[in-house]
Protein backbone atom coordinates (compact mmCIF):
# COMPACT_ATOMS: atom_id res chain seq x y z
CA UNK A 1 0.00 0.00 0.00
CA UNK A 2 1.39 3.67 -0.92
CA UNK A 3 2.06 5.86 1.92
CA UNK A 4 -1.01 8.18 2.42
CA UNK A 5 -1.46 11.18 0.22
CA UNK A 6 0.28 14.17 2.12
CA UNK A 7 -2.32 16.73 3.95
CA UNK A 8 -2.37 20.38 3.30
CA UNK A 9 0.54 22.44 5.29
CA UNK A 10 0.79 25.51 6.67
CA UNK A 11 2.03 27.07 4.05
CA UNK A 12 -0.63 25.44 1.61
CA UNK A 13 -3.53 27.34 4.15
CA UNK A 14 -2.09 30.34 4.11
CA UNK A 15 -1.46 30.26 0.49
CA UNK A 16 -5.51 29.33 0.13
CA UNK A 17 -6.40 32.29 2.67
CA UNK A 18 -4.23 34.71 0.21
CA UNK A 19 -6.17 33.45 -2.59
CA UNK A 20 -9.41 33.82 -0.86
CA UNK A 21 -8.29 37.31 0.03
CA UNK A 22 -7.85 38.55 -3.78
CA UNK A 23 -4.29 38.39 -3.79
CA UNK A 24 -3.80 39.00 -7.46
CA UNK A 25 0.43 38.87 -7.03
CA UNK A 26 -0.21 35.53 -5.19
CA UNK A 27 -2.02 34.10 -7.97
CA UNK A 28 0.12 35.10 -10.50
CA UNK A 29 2.93 33.42 -8.91
CA UNK A 30 0.68 30.31 -8.79
CA UNK A 31 -0.14 30.07 -12.38
CA UNK A 32 3.10 31.55 -13.58
CA UNK A 33 4.89 28.19 -11.11
CA UNK A 34 2.61 25.72 -12.49
CA UNK A 35 1.65 26.39 -16.36
CA UNK A 36 3.88 24.29 -17.55
CA UNK A 37 3.29 21.24 -15.78
CA UNK A 38 -0.77 21.72 -15.99
CA UNK A 39 -0.34 22.51 -19.97
CA UNK A 40 1.53 19.46 -20.19
CA UNK A 41 -0.26 17.16 -18.30
CA UNK A 42 -3.86 18.45 -20.07
CA UNK A 43 -2.26 17.85 -23.41
CA UNK A 44 -2.37 13.65 -22.75
CA UNK A 45 -5.90 13.79 -22.38
CA UNK A 46 -6.96 16.25 -25.62
CA UNK A 47 -5.57 16.64 -29.48
CA UNK A 48 -4.21 19.73 -29.17
CA UNK A 49 -1.98 22.59 -27.17
CA UNK A 50 -4.75 24.87 -28.04
CA UNK A 51 -7.65 22.60 -26.69
CA UNK A 52 -4.54 21.78 -23.29
CA UNK A 53 -4.81 25.65 -22.80
CA UNK A 54 -8.42 25.94 -22.82
CA UNK A 55 -8.13 22.78 -20.43
CA UNK A 56 -6.22 24.97 -18.05
CA UNK A 57 -8.25 28.13 -18.49
CA UNK A 58 -11.20 25.72 -17.22
CA UNK A 59 -9.72 24.06 -14.43
CA UNK A 60 -8.29 27.24 -13.39
CA UNK A 61 -11.67 28.41 -12.96
CA UNK A 62 -12.98 25.24 -11.19
CA UNK A 63 -9.94 26.10 -8.66
CA UNK A 64 -11.01 29.18 -7.94
CA UNK A 65 -14.45 28.31 -7.38
CA UNK A 66 -13.78 25.49 -5.10
CA UNK A 67 -11.16 26.94 -2.98
CA UNK A 68 -13.49 27.87 0.23
CA UNK A 69 -14.57 24.19 0.08
CA UNK A 70 -10.92 23.35 0.11
CA UNK A 71 -10.37 20.86 3.46
CA UNK A 72 -6.71 20.38 3.23
CA UNK A 73 -7.30 16.47 3.20
CA UNK A 74 -4.79 16.46 0.53
CA UNK A 75 -2.33 19.00 -0.16
CA UNK A 76 -2.75 22.04 -2.49
CA UNK A 77 -0.76 21.16 -5.30
CA UNK A 78 -2.72 17.02 -5.59
CA UNK A 79 -6.12 19.57 -4.65
CA UNK A 80 -5.55 21.42 -7.66
CA UNK A 81 -3.65 18.92 -10.33
CA UNK A 82 -6.88 16.68 -9.66
CA UNK A 83 -9.27 19.04 -10.70
CA UNK A 84 -7.20 19.92 -13.99
CA UNK A 85 -7.02 15.95 -14.77
CA UNK A 86 -10.59 15.57 -14.35
CA UNK A 87 -11.40 18.48 -16.33
CA UNK A 88 -9.32 17.00 -18.87
CA UNK A 89 -10.23 13.84 -19.10
CA UNK A 90 -14.14 15.81 -19.35
CA UNK A 91 -13.26 18.04 -22.10
CA UNK A 92 -11.16 14.62 -24.33
CA UNK A 93 -14.67 12.39 -23.64
CA UNK A 94 -16.80 15.43 -24.87
CA UNK A 95 -14.51 15.96 -28.34
CA UNK A 96 -14.29 12.06 -28.47
CA UNK A 97 -10.37 12.75 -28.61
CA UNK A 98 -9.55 10.19 -24.99
CA UNK A 99 -7.33 7.84 -25.54
CA UNK A 100 -7.04 4.27 -23.60
CA UNK A 101 -4.93 3.93 -20.44
CA UNK A 102 -2.89 1.35 -22.71
CA UNK A 103 -2.33 3.87 -25.21
CA UNK A 104 -0.51 6.46 -23.01
CA UNK A 105 1.44 3.49 -21.40
CA UNK A 106 2.75 2.39 -24.83
CA UNK A 107 3.71 -0.62 -23.45
CA UNK A 108 2.16 -4.20 -23.83
CA UNK A 109 1.58 -5.64 -19.96
CA UNK A 110 5.00 -7.88 -20.03
CA UNK A 111 7.24 -5.70 -21.61
CA UNK A 112 10.02 -5.93 -20.48
CA UNK A 113 11.92 -3.50 -18.53
CA UNK A 114 15.20 -4.24 -19.95
CA UNK A 115 15.63 -5.33 -23.89
CA UNK A 116 16.58 -8.37 -24.01
CA UNK A 117 19.31 -7.89 -26.31
CA UNK A 118 21.44 -7.19 -23.21
CA UNK A 119 21.64 -10.29 -21.96
CA UNK A 120 23.59 -13.30 -23.06
CA UNK A 121 20.78 -16.18 -25.28
CA UNK A 122 20.19 -19.36 -24.77
CA UNK A 123 22.91 -21.81 -25.51
CA UNK A 124 25.87 -19.35 -24.15
CA UNK A 125 27.87 -20.41 -21.28
CA UNK A 126 26.12 -18.07 -19.22
CA UNK A 127 22.30 -17.50 -20.66
CA UNK A 128 20.40 -15.01 -18.68
CA UNK A 129 23.39 -13.35 -17.76
CA UNK A 130 24.49 -9.78 -18.68
CA UNK A 131 26.17 -9.37 -21.99
CA UNK A 132 27.68 -6.80 -20.51
CA UNK A 133 28.20 -4.86 -17.17
CA UNK A 134 25.57 -1.95 -17.59
CA UNK A 135 28.00 1.41 -17.10
CA UNK A 136 28.26 3.35 -13.90
CA UNK A 137 28.28 6.86 -13.39
CA UNK A 138 31.24 5.99 -11.53
CA UNK A 139 32.86 5.33 -15.22
CA UNK A 140 32.34 8.64 -16.60
CA UNK A 141 34.21 11.82 -15.95
CA UNK A 142 32.26 14.09 -13.71
CA UNK A 143 32.34 17.16 -15.67
CA UNK A 144 30.74 15.32 -18.76
CA UNK A 145 28.15 14.23 -16.41
CA UNK A 146 27.14 17.32 -15.11
CA UNK A 147 27.45 18.97 -18.71
CA UNK A 148 24.65 20.53 -20.18
CA UNK A 149 24.83 18.29 -23.52
CA UNK A 150 23.99 15.29 -20.96
CA UNK A 151 20.98 17.01 -19.20
CA UNK A 152 19.48 17.78 -22.62
CA UNK A 153 20.06 13.76 -23.31
CA UNK A 154 18.30 12.40 -20.10
CA UNK A 155 15.33 15.51 -20.99
CA UNK A 156 14.91 14.17 -24.74
CA UNK A 157 15.08 10.49 -23.36
CA UNK A 158 11.97 11.62 -21.04
CA UNK A 159 10.28 12.83 -23.70
CA UNK A 160 10.85 10.09 -25.79
CA UNK A 161 8.78 8.26 -23.81
CA UNK A 162 5.20 7.11 -23.80
CA UNK A 163 3.20 9.73 -22.33
CA UNK A 164 1.79 8.02 -19.44
CA UNK A 165 5.61 7.26 -18.42
CA UNK A 166 6.83 10.05 -19.05
CA UNK A 167 4.38 12.24 -17.06
CA UNK A 168 5.35 9.57 -14.01
CA UNK A 169 9.05 10.22 -14.12
CA UNK A 170 8.62 13.61 -14.21
CA UNK A 171 6.27 14.28 -11.28
CA UNK A 172 8.99 11.67 -9.10
CA UNK A 173 11.61 12.19 -10.25
CA UNK A 174 11.28 15.87 -11.77
CA UNK A 175 9.45 17.74 -9.35
CA UNK A 176 9.49 15.13 -6.39
CA UNK A 177 6.08 14.22 -5.99
CA UNK A 178 5.76 11.10 -3.56
CA UNK A 179 4.14 8.04 -5.48
CA UNK A 180 0.79 8.45 -3.47
CA UNK A 181 0.84 11.99 -4.53
CA UNK A 182 0.89 10.83 -8.65
CA UNK A 183 -1.39 8.08 -8.20
CA UNK A 184 -3.90 10.18 -6.43
CA UNK A 185 -3.58 12.72 -9.29
CA UNK A 186 -3.40 10.52 -12.58
CA UNK A 187 -5.91 7.63 -11.21
CA UNK A 188 -3.19 5.16 -11.05
CA UNK A 189 -2.91 1.94 -8.97
CA UNK A 190 0.32 1.48 -7.02
CA UNK A 191 1.09 -1.03 -9.08
CA UNK A 192 0.77 0.52 -12.40
CA UNK A 193 2.64 3.52 -10.86
CA UNK A 194 5.51 1.51 -10.07
CA UNK A 195 5.23 -0.48 -13.36
CA UNK A 196 5.56 3.18 -15.17
CA UNK A 197 8.70 4.60 -13.25
CA UNK A 198 10.44 0.99 -13.33
CA UNK A 199 10.12 1.32 -16.91
CA UNK A 200 10.58 5.19 -17.16
CA UNK A 201 13.53 5.23 -15.43
CA UNK A 202 15.01 1.71 -17.39
CA UNK A 203 14.38 3.33 -20.67
CA UNK A 204 16.11 6.38 -19.65
CA UNK A 205 19.23 4.80 -17.86
CA UNK A 206 19.72 2.81 -21.37
CA UNK A 207 19.87 6.25 -23.20
CA UNK A 208 21.78 7.91 -21.33
CA UNK A 209 24.40 4.95 -20.68
CA UNK A 210 24.74 4.55 -24.68
CA UNK A 211 25.61 8.45 -24.84
CA UNK A 212 28.10 8.56 -21.97
CA UNK A 213 29.42 5.21 -23.16
CA UNK A 214 30.72 7.26 -26.38
CA UNK A 215 34.34 8.07 -25.90
CA UNK A 216 34.81 5.87 -22.46
CA UNK A 217 38.10 4.21 -22.94
CA UNK A 218 37.55 0.35 -22.82
CA UNK A 219 39.28 -1.09 -20.12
Amino acid sequence: MPDPVPAASPEDLQLVRRLLEGDQATFRSLVDKTRASMLRLARMYVSSTAIAEEVVQDAWVGILQGLPKFEGRSSLRTWMFRILVNTAKTRGQREGSSVPFSSLAGDAPDEPAVSPDRFLPAGTQWPGHWASVPMTVDDVPEDRLLAGETLDRVRAAVDALPPMQAEVIRLRDVLGWSSAEVCNVLDLSESNQRVLLHRARSKVRAALEEYLGEGVAEP
